[in-house]
């Protein structure tokens, strides 16, 4: 239920604000608005209202919307005779290029708005990561060949000051699949500073659901976990076995548990294996029997139970690093931080587009239902924080030049101003019919993955 309402609410603030964008412009352009409506299909409610007798409709299937402006074009010769001669100079068609381009443009800068609104809300209040101390580096990993040690704290990638491990994993994305060697510089243990290169050579394109810093082997600095469960996720293995919220694992086939990381790389390693497993409840001494469940990771099984730790705050407080901004710097971060995911989208696009990224990275409704009731069940910011980055991409798809998009449409307004005439009826239905196969193929290559990630988990 969490994830259906979660869902639903964003695609409704999404959508609205999307189509307000363009209905806002468009009235402020003067142009005659028809019909506003959230969703496609049959109309499940619909009202009248203003001069114009705009019809605003909430319609069934809720994935996506739009705005119906006055066109003459799409009118037939019987329905051009009603209308009035001031009505005709409000149709669309008529209005001159620039307002063409501020209605159409509308729609995704107002998602690129949505998301600047809630990341100063979020940066606003303060941010709080992880200190960009290294935990640990993998033997024989990129990060070794860098020279980079246990207890380094990163200062700078490139120059680019680092305030938090999320801080560095960004900037280690953005900096994915460039040819030449990242300049870290790091302090020390013995306060020493020291300047890494850290290549991109291993990374897998086509992993990319895998955490990038474990694939260059680096993991951050954390508290020993006591092997204390957390919580247990309905129907797993962990559930059926009968776990509970607060065991405390002693033994794993008599192997003595020592931290949850261990207990987390014993199920990793066993898939569909049967393992004896004992544990502490309340003083009481219990065992029981746990098979993990196969789940496919990077083309290797993996077990798991569905069985996750909870850290105490109080054991993470000197791990973590508070952040205060002003309200006016705070404006200034979410607006690079938009502009930078915004930025780092095309690149994926395009990297896609010439096969040097992986098509599995394409999420459709299941995908974001996921992560919509993930985050929700982790608090209104994080899900403020995933609808942010929803709208975002969003706008960035939008964009792209594909006709039927608002993107395809600016690249006709885009050779009517360098021909100085409009594209011809002929090309934009051609234009159509390609934006119409070319958006079924993105749509198949969705739900593809969707399906596959249901079959997979």
């Amino acid at each position: 239920m969490i994830t259906f309402v979660s869902f639903i609410a964003a695609l409704a603030i999404l959508i609205t604000f999307h189509e307000f964008g363009h209905f806002s412009v468009a009235k402020w352009c003067g142009v005659k608005v028809l019909k506003f409506s959230l969703g496609f299909g049959s109309p499940i409610y619909s009202k009248k209202v203003g001069l114009d007798s705009t019809e605003f409709v909430i319609s069934a299937i809720p994935l996506g919307g739009y705005v119906k402006m006055l066109d003459e074009r799409e009118l037939t010769p019987h329905e051009l005779l009603k209308i009035s001669e001031s009505d005709r100079l409000r149709s669309f068609n008529r209005q001159n290029l620039w307002k063409r381009v501020a209605i159409v443009s509308a729609g995704p800068l107002a998602n690129f708005l949505l998301a600047i609104l809630i990341f100063w809300i979020l940066i606003g209040q303060g941010t709080i990561g992880l200190k960009p101390v290294v935990g640990h580096v993998a033997p024989n990993s990129n990060a070794e060949k860098a020279s980079i040690n246990k207890g380094d704290t990163i200062v700078s990638i490139d120059n680019q000051k680092i305030n938090t491990w999320q801080d560095l994993s960004w900037e280690l994305i953005k900096k994915n699949g460039q040819d030449k060697p990242v300049e870290l510089t790091s302090l020390d243990l013995n306060g020493e500073l020291k300047k890494h290169h850290l290549s991109f050579s291993h990374p897998d394109k086509n992993n990319f659901e895998s955490d990038l810093l474990l694939q260059l082997g680096l993991s951050p600095n954390l508290p020993i976990a006591a092997p204390i469960i957390g919580e247990v996720l309905d129907n797993s293995v962990g559930f059926l076995a009968g776990l509970k919220a607060g065991d405390l694992i002693l033994r794993v086939n008599d192997k003595k548990i020592e931290n949850w990381a261990q207990f987390a790389l014993i199920i990793k390693e066993s898939p569909n294996e049967s393992l004896s497993v004992d544990l502490d409840r309340a003083g009481d001494q219990l065992s029981v029997i746990l098979k993990p469940d196969v789940y496919i990771d990077n083309n290797h099984a993996v077990g798991r139970i569905g069985v996750t730790y909870k850290p105490n705050k109080e054991d993470l407080d000197p791990y973590l690093v508070k952040l205060n901004h002003s309200f006016i710097k705070s404006l200034g971060m979410a607006s690079k931080k938009t502009w930078d995911i915004s930025i780092y989208s095309l690149k994926m696009i395009g990297k896609m587009a010439l096969g040097q990224a992986s098509l599995k990275a394409i999420g459709g409704p299941v995908t974001i239902a996921t992560y919509s009731g993930k985050t929700a069940q982790l608090g209104i910011l994080p899900w403020l924080g995933f609808l942010a980055m929803l709208s975002i991409s969003l706008g960035v798809m939008n964009l792209l030049p594909i006709p039927v998009l608002d993107g395809g449409h600016l690249l006709y307004y885009m050779v009517e101003a360098i021909k100085g005439s409009p594209v011809s009826e002929y090309t934009m239905e051609l234009g159509q019919r390609v934006g119409f196969m070319l958006l079924g193929l993105l749509m198949i290559c969705a739900f593809y993955n969707d399906i596959t990630r249901l079959i997979t988990g």
